[in-house]
């Protein structure tokens, strides 16, 4: 054998017994570590600005649910567990938690931000994340967002049409609160049928519908265009119902026009039904009439109808030279008398004669 290779196994020799030195001492210290016990618990949290639904005593108070922390055997503690039980809360995203070189346990949560918040018509509340998770109300502060109203459903599970309608919810609620300008001047958007939204603002006597969650950016640069030309012209109170969904254009309805609509649809019917035959007016309908309850069920007499009634020709009278009045009506025939007929003569009545 010569020198070359005996170098060379000093060499492997020397790497090896370094290798397994380093492990030595590395699970020496760890050992060390672990047998060390946790000095203290910092808290941070990320996620949102200008408010929190979830401060740092709420979290450490998930933390030492299960029993004090400071003070315990780092070796004893299970930071995976630790973490799934910071997430079972709502308003925690993420949670990662560590234990740094001085002993201290780091905890790094990640708060969810609310971007709307949500009125179902059962009277229901909760707020919506960027994710479109349901969050409930927090006791502590409201959220300045934007305000939706008539969600149909306050089930815990949503059917599909609720779930997509969520998610429109969703896409107006990031746009305005991405905007400063909108943020401040719309007030709540109604949700109507087949997934529309109306906007309320909060200057302005008026209702603008914007139609689906569809092209928000073209829709809403006419809008503000239409408030800065029509704002210096008519004034904020002269339209009461603006309409942006179409493209290219915004449909402005002027104040009192749905009124005198409304108001030539009533005249219309009224003159219906009073130049409506006389058979349909005349006819009974009855009408089912169910009791409320806890009280005692009553006849209902039927509708009284008044039928029209035929007037008679009035009836003229004619004197005649003897000033006796003829009743009889003029339709019937005079049979006129002759001349030469002489009246039958009155005979008289008895006569006492005087005694002679």
């Amino acid at each position: 054998m010569n020198k070359f290779e005996w170098k060379k196994r000093l060499i492997q020799a020397f790497w090896i017994l370094a290798g397994i030195g380093t492990i030595v001492l590395m699970g020496a210290a760890m050992q060390h570590k672990n047998k060390k016990k946790c000095a203290d618990i910092r808290i941070e949290i990320t996620g949102i600005e200008d408010h929190m639904f979830i401060d740092e005593k709420d979290v450490l108070d998930l933390i030492q649910s299960k029993g004090k922390v400071t003070g315990t055997a780092v070796a004893s503690l299970n930071l995976r567990m630790m973490e799934a039980s910071l997430e079972t809360n709502p308003w925690v995203r993420n949670a990662e938690m560590y234990i740094d070189n001085q002993q201290v346990l780091q905890v790094l949560i990640e708060e969810r931000q609310p971007i709307a918040r949500v009125f179902t018509i059962q009277g229901g509340s909760f707020y919506l994340d960027s994710s479109g998770m349901r969050l409930p109300l927090s006791e502590k502060l409201s959220a300045r967002v934007p305000m939706f109203t008539g969600f149909p459903s306050d089930n815990i599970k949503l059917s599909k049409p609720d779930s997509v309608l969520l998610k429109d919810i969703v896409t107006i609620g990031e746009y305005i609160l991405a905007d400063s300008f909108w943020m401040a001047q719309v007030a709540q958007i109604d949700i109507e049928p087949g997934r529309q939204f109306e906007v309320i603002p909060v200057v302005g006597d008026h209702v603008v519908a914007i139609g689906n969650a569809e092209d928000l950016d073209a829709k809403f640069n006419r809008l503000y265009t239409f408030y800065k030309q029509a704002w210096l012209q008519k004034g904020i109170h002269y339209y009461e119902r603006l309409n942006v969904q179409f493209n290219k254009q915004v449909v402005a309805v002027k104040r009192g026009t749905a009124a005198m609509q409304q108001d030539s649809t009533a005249a219309l019917e009224l003159i219906r039904q009073m130049t409506a035959p006389v058979d349909l007016l005349t006819s009974e309908v009855s009408i089912p009439v169910k009791p409320l309850k806890d009280s005692i069920a009553k006849p209902v007499s039927a509708p009284i109808v008044e039928k029209p009634v035929k007037e008679n020709p009035p009836v003229k009278t004619i004197t005649n030279n003897n000033n006796k009045i003829n009743t009889n009506p003029l339709s019937k025939k005079v049979t006129a008398k002759p001349a030469d007929q002489k009246k039958e003569a009155v005979k008289p009545k008895a006569v006492m004669k005087k005694n002679e």
